[in-house]
């Protein structure tokens, strides 16, 4: 990760929905900023000691901003809550590079794009890029009511409308999302994206396993973890740093950065649900209890990564690469 830091500007922000702002980053100085691809986001600092990570979802052929939206978390632990109250347009604040873990497959033959809510922020900027380049793709957009939409006025006015489907909760049944229909037939080489809450996401998910479509053609990104995913500790045990042999106990009740914090082991979080994979941390021994939303099912039968901030160990002893 590039750890190093670029003071942006906000030249504007809107609401762009109920409950849903849109801020613009400028380079100060009028340059350009650092290129992307559809699904990135970037590291926002929102507060001293506050980063949260928020999808870019302007079109990848500009360099000349930033573009993120930002839902009011009702059980904010400050984050949105920071950008909604206190950043305001003509600010300086700091951003790092756009990285992208949700990129998408360049060798698919068509792509089904589905949003849930503020998660329709980096399905946007694949739909941006997919349209520039020609290739084919559907967009369904899930939401509870029209009026928390964010984005619509654009994707409506876009030269890929025609590939916008719009689903709302409260609106008339035959809008409302069929989504063995959307899905179609699993024969060739599409990809599905979906993005949005973890419900929405396991419900666009098992249908697609229910229809035969290959795990390797399934892409998700998670905003938050589940109230199952962030479980409670239920066990203490040990981790030992490799570097020094150090060996720490990391009670019930305890994470592990936390535990690593007091030990004067400063890692950087940023989410601390299992989100973003800002606190990923190699595992050299030891079986890691994963409650992450970050890593891949195959991911955590390695067993050789984690993240620290809430996954726990099934062994009594872990050694992480600290």
């Amino acid at each position: 990760m590039n750890e190093s830091w670029i003071e942006v500007e906000v030249s504007a922000k809107e609401l762009e929905a109920d409950g849903v702002v849109r801020l613009e980053l400028v380079d100060r100085e009028g340059g350009e900023l650092p290129g992307f691809t559809a699904g990135a986001h970037i590291d926002v600092e929102v507060a001293p000691d506050l980063i949260r990570q928020y999808s870019l979802c302007n079109s990848p052929r500009e360099r000349h901003r930033y573009v993120i939206g930002v839902l009011r978390e009702p059980s904010s632990r400050g984050g949105s809550q920071a950008v909604h109250d206190s950043i305001q347009a003509g600010h300086t604040i700091r951003i790092r590079a756009p990285r992208n873990h949700f990129a998408l497959d360049p060798t698919a033959s068509r792509y089904i794009l589905f949003a849930g809510g503020i998660g329709v922020t980096p399905i946007l900027a694949m739909a941006e890029h997919l349209s520039d380049s020609g290739k084919p793709f559907e967009l369904h957009y899930c939401v509870r009511t029209a009026a928390r939409a964010a984005f619509v006025r654009r994707m409506t006015k876009s030269s890929f409308s025609a590939h916008v489907h719009l689903h709302f909760d409260d609106g008339l049944p035959e809008q409302r999302l069929e989504i063995r229909q959307a899905l179609g037939s699993s024969d060739d080489d599409a990809h599905v994206y979906v993005c949005g809450p973890a419900p929405f996401i396991g419900y666009v998910l098992e249908n697609a396993r229910e229809r035969g479509w290959p795990e390797a053609r399934l892409h998700r990104e998670f905003f938050a973890a589940s109230t199952s995913t962030a479980a409670s500790a239920e066990e203490s045990f040990e981790v030992q740093l490799s570097s020094t042999g150090q060996i720490l106990t990391v009670p019930a009740d305890r994470s592990i950065v936390e535990v690593l914090g007091e030990a004067g082991v400063a890692l950087e979080v940023s989410c601390e649900q299992g989100v973003c994979g800002t606190c990923l941390t190699r595992v050299l021994q030891g079986e890691p209890d994963h409650r992450d939303v970050y890593l891949t099912d195959a991911e955590h039968l390695r067993n050789d990564c984690m993240t620290v901030c809430c996954s726990r160990s099934k062994s009594a002893r872990l050694v992480l690469d600290l």
